[in-house]
């Protein structure tokens, strides 16, 4: 069994605290996706399991295994970067092979893991040229190849497609995909793009300034956030949040200029609290408002950005190809039983 185990982990740089008592358990098996913005943490995280960070406090376990203070070569992982560290001199098969080769591995048992490595990704034609003759896909493809072989009990990815368009993006993140549901490992996966999170994940992590913020599925993260930091993170576009009021078993919103009831239990009548409305929850109508200030037309679908009078901002997902124009003045109309609601303070959802 491959599970990661983390027990408060604490991580500092002199006086500086960046990790704050972590506590996690990753299955043998999941593909786990760490996400937050840049310097929450998330790469740190990854490295103090992988071993190239000390770990300052608490406990790192693989496998069962207490390897807290043990080297990274000792640990069963093996990790990918956002940059390939290919050896340019080397053909794909003496880049994929080289580990083994230095670790005195015999030449018929590198051959057999090398070529199995290559099949599963694909990467049969490529085996005698240099990274120079690779794009930047078949180049991380060769990265990954690279750690298969090792057969390690934890694979790491720190954002290795970062470096990758688009279009080798979307490609990639199917390779990944595909790779872990052939070779069944667990995988321990860092990224700031929550796409990548969604489409990939078994379990995401969403961290913010070294602490954990929610773990979940990628739809239980996105259909029922613990907190404002999470709803707005998850999802994209990302939630749309306004300024409302609790009042007597309903909420007022002034960029709606009106009140919704609601179920949920609120604060005292008169307090603030934060309105949190999906894009593709919301409808417009011809008569409002709210003034259009963008229209982003994406075919099939379109983001129309709304201004109200109070200055606040909402974004819109519309499949109807209605005829929407820049400075149109339009209305927005929701179920208010799928509105989120947040306390203004605190942040946390109110339930």
């Amino acid at each position: 069994m491959s599970g990661v185990t983390l027990r408060n982990i604490v991580k500092r740089f002199g006086e500086v605290e960046v990790i704050h008592g972590v506590d996690l358990d990753i299955e043998h098996g999941e593909f786990c996706v760490f996400v937050g913005p840049s310097g929450c943490g998330k790469s740190t995280l990854l490295r103090m399991i992988a071993g190239l960070e000390t770990t300052t406090d608490g406990q790192v376990e693989i496998g069962g295994d207490n390897v807290t203070h043990a080297d990274a070569a000792d640990r069963g992982v093996a990790m990918v970067f956002q940059t390939y560290a290919l050896y340019p001199h080397m053909t794909v098969r003496e880049n994929m092979g080289f580990g083994l080769k230095m670790t005195g591995h015999p030449k018929a048992e590198i051959k057999s893991k090398v070529d199995e490595a290559a099949r599963i990704l694909k990467l049969d034609p490529l085996m005698d040229r240099k990274p120079a003759a690779l794009s930047g896909g078949q180049r991380q493809r060769v990265a990954i190849g690279r750690a298969i072989v090792r057969g390690p009990k934890v694979f790491l990815f720190d954002e290795p497609l970062s470096n990758l368009d688009a279009e080798l993006r979307v490609e990639m993140r199917t390779e990944i995909a595909r790779l872990h549901r052939e070779i069944g490992a667990t995988m321990i996966y860092v990224t700031h793009d929550q796409v990548e999170a969604m489409t990939m994940a078994d379990k995401i992590v969403v961290l913010r300034a070294g602490h954990i913020e929610q773990v979940g599925a990628p739809m239980q993260l996105y259909e029922d956030p613990d907190n404002k930091f999470v709803a707005g993170f998850i999802g994209s576009p990302s939630m749309n949040f306004l300024k409302g009021q609790a009042l007597k078993g309903a909420v007022n919103v002034a960029a709606f200029d009106a009140s919704f009831p609601t179920a949920i239990t609120l604060p005292e009548a008169g307090a603030d609290i934060t309105v949190g409305l999906r894009p593709e929850l919301l409808t417009v109508t011809n008569d409002g408002s709210m003034t259009v200030e963008l229209v982003e037309a994406l075919g099939g679908v379109s983001y129309i950005h709304l201004r109200a009078a109070t200055g606040e901002t909402l974004i819109v997902e519309d499949r109807t190809k209605a005829a929407v124009k820049m400075g149109d003045r339009m209305g927005v109309t929701f179920d208010p039983a799928r509105a989120y609601l947040f306390d203004a303070k605190t942040e946390l959802r109110l339930r």
